[in-house]
Parts: C-alpha cells; structure tokens; sequence
C-alpha cells in the first residue's frame, strides 16, 4: 500500500517538474510610448502576457539595458501599484526587475513606466548663438525582453516636426511630430535592434549637478529649509562669443538658452530669499497658486549650453503641516527633494534634516532607496550637547521622485525650557554683575568723613 503511494507521490512530482519546465510566457502584445519631447527619456509600455500552459502567471522578469535609468513604476489593469524587486546585473550587464502579481491569472495585463536620463545628447555638440539645437536619440527598436513577443508596436513623441533622420524599419509612418513604428511580430527574446533619432529640441537641456537641502525643525512653530543648488545647461554649447544685442533683438521663445524657469515651493512659504554669491537676485516674480507657489527665477545672465550658475533658495514654513505628536514622540513628513524646473534632473543631492537639540530613538524611511550616512551633531545658538543631523543622499533624480519621507524620534517636552532657562541665566548674571560692579569701588584716593 505504501509503496503504491510512494509511486504515485514520485510519478506526481515528475509531472509537476515537467509541466513547470514546459511553462512558458510569452508578450502577446506589446504597446511603447516614447516620450523625446525633453532631455528626459519617458517610456511608457503597456504589455499583455500570456502563459502558454495555461498556468498562471505569479511573476514576471523584466530588463533594462539602459544604465541611466532613473525611475520605474508597474500598475495593473485596476490602476494598481504591483510590488517590484530589482535583482542583481545579469552577465551582460543588464538591471532586472521582478514583478509579483497580487492577482493569479494566465493572462496579466499590466502598465510599466520608466524614466531615463542623458540618453538624448546634442547633436552636433556646438553650435551658434542663433542656431537652433538638434539633438540624437539612440535606443532599442525592439521592446528588449527575456519573452518571446507576438507583436509589438512603438509611438514615438518628438518635440518637434523637425525630423533630420530616424531608423526606417518598416511598417513606419510619420506624421507632424509623431513617428509610428510597426506593428512587428514574432519577435525572438532578447533581441535588439538599434533605434536612431535626430531632430529638432529647442527645450531647456538644465541639469542640476549638486542639491545640498537643509531642513531645520524647531518645535518652535517654524520648519526652515534652504537649497544651494549648482545648475549647469547640459544642451549644445554655444560657440563663439555671445552677444547681448543679438539676444535682445531676436527674442525669440523657443531659444534653447534658457532666460528664466519656474519652480514650486509649498503654499504655506514665507520669508521666501533667492541669491547668489554676488547677493540678493530682485529678478524673480512669486504667485500664489492653489496649492502651492509658483516661483519664477530668472538669473543674471540667460544660460547657453555649458554655462553654469550657482544659488541658494530659502523659505519658511509653519511646522503644524508637517510635524505630528503623541506625547514624546514626533512624526515629520516632508519631501525628500522639491520642483525645481519642468522636466528636471539632479546629478547628486545631498539632504541633511537637522532636529532639535536632545532628540533620540530617530527612525527614517524612505519611499526609495538612499544612500545613509553617519548622522552628525552640529551647534548653533544656544546649544550645549548639539543637535542631531540626519544625512543621506541619492543619484540621479527626476521629478517622479518627489515624494514624501518619514521621521519618527523622541523628544522630552520639557527640553523645551533650556533656552528660556539659559537666557534667563545669561541676563541674570548680566545685571548680577552690573550690580556688584556699580557697587565697587576703583578710586585710588581716600576719602574723609567727618564726624
């Protein structure tokens, strides 16, 4: 009797091992949208898969040979985030991903979104004053992926009608600043083909290399936070000398030099300063919009291709929107990095949340992954032990990473006294001393009463 079970548990188990070799996914149909329209690389793919056994699909492997990929994000067909986990390079250098699916199904219908930076490069990498800027796209004309793909279909957004030369594989169609590519079927895994674009692109190509963001809290009822940002423009560069007349006289809006650019600060900033190394820069206009700021920064001088300038922004704003308590223990939540321009990029930013003096028990989180670093006591007026500082820093930021993170520490409200209390001492020993100096007496002569 148990040998006849143990048969037929063996005979099982070699049919589940086969059936899970035979298993395989395949793309049944592949939709790219390919936004080129700025410095910035936005695909957007909506695949459908399909497991030809009919088993269902619980995960899925995806590849990226682009290694200045900055963002990525997977939903469902309900809108749903679905969990991602990135897994080590493969040999040839690849990023993967993997998704796991909440819900079980042979067929998974599912949105990825990615972001790249400094693929679309100038082209050529000089130019004058008055030209206009073409730029050349190199990427995949195939969806790269380990599946087999049934069919797919590519729709190129460019910034313009401007179309020089692109990669002329047919079925293609252009039309105004769209390029149409396929449909393309049976396409093996892991095939690639290259993909060329080069056009016109007049939009700003700015580059932040270095963000140092302070966030200073006080229980006070005032979070201050200042940026000192390095900005470099990443576009052609301009050759020969420059001209402020010609500049003036041409006017023209879609200069690629880059005259002004809005950022955006929360609607409750106040004490708003933007300067340079030189001093206050008057040649800024602030809105109130709905929900936030809207902040017009123009610096002394229109940005070419390889110039750079450097500033330093600051606000104020009231900690109760940001800062949350029960009993000793405090929450903040706030943005890792702000808009800083459309379309931006951040080479490296460095963000240090500088906490009130006598903190402890300090949790952070993120909604990404960070570099950490040592945390750091710094002093500043009427301090005596320092505050602690919560230091991190990240790579290759761009607006989809603004987000929120989350502080947890501990504070005994009774350390709210020591500056009242070391400013009642330092004033009392002033008129302490005060007193017992009027009272001496540093004469040299003496002096006779009479009786």
């Amino acid at each position: 009797m148990f040998k006849i079970l143990y048969i037929y548990l063996f005979i099982l188990q070699c049919f589940l091992c086969a059936s899970k070799t035979n298993a395989e996914i395949i793309n049944t149909n592949v939709e790219r949208l390919l936004d080129l329209s700025s410095q910035l690389v936005k695909t957007t793919i909506k695949i459908t898969a399909e497991e030809t056994t009919g088993k269902h699909i619980t995960e899925y492997v995806f590849l990226v040979a682009d290694p200045n990929l900055a963002f990525i994000s997977l939903k469902d067909d309900t809108e749903k985030n679905i969990v991602l986990r990135k897994n080590k390079e493969d040999l040839n250098g690849d990023q993967t991903f993997t998704f796991t699916f909440k819900k079980e199904s042979p067929t998974q219908t599912f949105v990825i979104e990615t972001v790249s930076s400094k693929i679309i490069r100038p082209h050529p990498v000089e130019i004058e004053q008055n030209d206009k800027q073409l730029v050349k796209y190199n990427g995949s004309l195939y969806f790269y992926s380990k599946y087999k793909t049934r069919t797919q279909k590519t729709n190129v957004k460019l910034s313009s009608s401007n179309i020089l030369f692109h990669t002329q594989q047919k079925p293609f169609s252009v039309g105004a600043n769209r390029i149409i590519l396929g449909p393309y079927e049976d396409i093996e895994a892991l095939s690639q083909q290259e993909l060329v674009v080069h056009y016109e692109n007049q939009t700003p190509f700015l580059t932040v290399n270095t963000l140092e963001r302070t966030i200073e809290l006080s229980h006070w009822g005032n979070i201050a936070v200042k940026e000192e940002i390095q900005l470099t423009h990443a576009g052609a560069k301009l050759k020969g000398s420059f001209s402020r007349y010609d500049f003036q006289k041409e006017g023209r809006s879609d200069h690629s030099a880059v005259k002004s650019y809005k950022t955006y600060l929360p609607a409750s900033a106040s004490g708003v300063y933007y300067r340079d190394t030189n001093g206050n820069i008057s040649t800024s206009n602030m809105n109130l919009v709905r929900d936030f700021i809207e902040l017009e920064l123009r610096p002394r001088f229109p940005l070419f291709g390889g110039w750079k300038t450097k500033y330093t922004l600051g606000y104020n704003v009231p900690s109760y929107e940001y800062m949350y308590n029960d009993g000793n223990k405090y929450q903040l939540k706030m943005h890792l990095i702000d808009h800083i321009y459309d379309n931006m990029v951040i080479d490296e930013a460095v963000i240090k949340i500088i906490l009130p003096e006598g903190s402890t028990q300090i949790k952070f989180s993120t909604p990404y992954q960070i570099s950490r670093r040592p945390n750091e006591l710094v002093h500043t007026y009427l301090d005596t032990i320092g505050r602690p500082v919560v230091t991190f820093s990240k790579s290759n930021l761009v607006e989809s990473h603004i987000a929120d993170f989350t502080l947890n520490y501990s504070f005994e409200k009774v350390s709210l006294l020591q500056e009242p209390l070391l400013v009642s001492a330092f004033i009392y020993v002033i008129f302490l001393f005060t007193i017992v100096f009027l009272r001496l007496d540093f004469s040299i002569t003496s002096h006779s009463h009479k009786e």
